[in-house]
């Protein structure tokens, strides 16, 4: 059956468009809000072709699979006039629910402030990502020194440092953004901490090591974009408290030059050596556990970071993982704690095929048409319908889950792998990694996730969790 006709069935099913007070969708679910339920025709309904499966909650919930949701969510809405009601689903209410009953302390609501400042940023970082990765391809494998190749070379690398390399730019102005000060003055604040001139100024204060300019306690780039963000906040503040005693007729021109004045100096003199200090030690502490010589310690800490991953997902601590991310790339060229933390959504991977084999076994059919909905996303890297659909409801196949990817962070750990962007993880990921080794390693370490979340789960989840479920 097209989709046309899908939804003419579901329209006419439901009791008409008349019965119906709004329509939302989800990744594999039509979503309806009836107005009156016993115009519905249920069993009839679960009969249509194409309809997975029916679940009766506050909203009716049609599942019709990955993709087609969409696209008969558009027809009901646009041919048969439904009202919009917003993207919501299951695990979305789930996923809500969980959310709501938690506290937003300082330490989360800081979180997501440095979050948000890097989430518009991230379709930049991917291509960025992507055309390093391709430009490092063809270098390594091709090598050329001219004709077409050479061309192909030079205009990767041009596209990906048209962003990494002025990363702190970027950031300047969607921290002002965040912290509501004026974008562009944001921006030069993140120009300032790249231009060479810091070079002369440090040398003027006898803070810059000729020998070694990297243990310079000021030079170009010191602080990074954790530097960038700071002297931004405090940027915004001054901002804010100018504008307070200028008048409007000397405002366009007084309070840029005083804030950037008050806070260049600022900046360049203190946050940048603080930050620069604070960065170092960062990478210095991750590089005991993420670039160890030490095998153990490498399985050890790969095993441990993603199998803790998602927890700290429900606790809103992954957004102080960005920065780290950040820091990574612009010191390092690379991200490797990404490729790690990607294992975690395979183990939700292997631990839902593992659920849909019991749930097949116990005849609950709810169940299986769930984990068949959620699980091409899980696959591309998208696990909030796994997860809070399936693992977290469950219970203890979360922690099984968790528990087998693991083993895949274990062998991304050991085995180097370092992402030139970070993004959605799951299959789509793999061509982020910074080389063909790398792009096999971390697909190994996929599949190893797979496999061990779906033996762990098949071994310690017994049959009777599923039944009623």
């Amino acid at each position: 059956m097209n989709n046309n006709g899908l939804a003419k069935n579901i329209i006419d099913l439901v009791g008409g468009t008349d019965n119906i007070g709004r329509a939302a969708h989800c990744m594999t679910r039509l979503r309806l809000n009836i107005k009156d339920a016993d115009k519905v025709e249920i069993d009839a309904l679960k009969g249509v072709e194409g309809v997975m499966g029916v679940v009766e909650s506050d909203t009716l919930q049609i599942v019709v699979g990955p993709g087609r949701a969409k696209k008969v969510y558009d027809i009901v809405v646009e041919d048969f006039g439904v009202t919009v009601g917003g993207d919501v689903s299951s695990w979305e209410d789930n996923k809500a629910t969980l959310k709501s009953g938690q506290k937003e302390s300082k330490l989360k609501t800081g979180l997501k402030t440095i979050s948000n400042i890097f989430i518009p940023l991230i379709p930049a970082i991917i291509a960025a990502g992507l055309f390093s990765g391709l430009a490092s391809l063809i270098g390594q494998t091709i090598a050329p020194t001219e004709g077409f190749w050479f061309l192909i070379l030079k205009m990767f690398q041009l596209f990906s440092g048209a962003f990494l390399s002025y990363f702190a730019i970027f950031t300047g102005i969607n921290s002002a953004k965040v912290f509501g000060g004026t974008e562009a003055l944001g921006g030069m604040i993140g120009a300032m901490s790249i231009m060479p001139l810091i070079v002369d100024i440090s040398t003027f204060f006898g803070l810059y090591n000729a020998d070694v300019p990297l243990n310079s306690v000021l030079t170009t780039g010191k602080g990074g974009i954790i530097g960038v963000i700071f002297g931004v906040w405090i940027m915004s503040m001054i901002e804010r408290r100018v504008r307070k005693m200028v008048p409007d007729v000397l405002d366009l021109i007084v309070t840029p030059l005083v804030t950037l004045t008050l806070t260049g100096i600022i900046f360049v003199l203190g946050v940048m050596p603080i930050a620069g200090f604070l960065s170092d030690g960062l990478v210095s502490f991750l590089n005991i556990f993420i670039s160890s010589t030490n095998p153990v310690v490498s399985i050890l800490s790969g095993f441990i970071l993603s199998a803790l991953f998602l927890p700290m997902v429900l606790l809103g601590l992954h957004h102080g993982l960005i920065p780290i991310y950040a820091v990574q790339l612009e010191q390092l060229g690379g991200v490797s704690l990404f490729p790690v933390l990607a294992m975690a959504g395979a183990g939700q991977v292997g631990a839902a095929i593992a659920l849909y084999i019991k749930a097949k076994r116990r005849k609950n059919e709810r169940l299986q048409k769930t984990i068949i909905g959620a699980l091409p996303a899980g696959f591309l890297g998208v696990g909030e319908p796994l997860i809070y659909g399936v693992t977290l409801p469950l219970g203890k196949p979360f922690i099984t889950a968790g528990i087998g990817a693991g083993f895949g962070g274990a062998w991304v750990m050991l085995t180097g792998v370092m992402a030139g962007a970070w993004g959605p993880s799951g299959l789509v990921a793999i061509p982020l990694m910074q080389s063909p080794q790398m792009m096999l390693n971390f697909f190994i370490g996929l599949v190893i996730s797979y496999v061990a979340g779906f033996i762990i789960t098949m071994i310690f989840i017994k049959d009777d969790l599923v039944e009623n479920n």
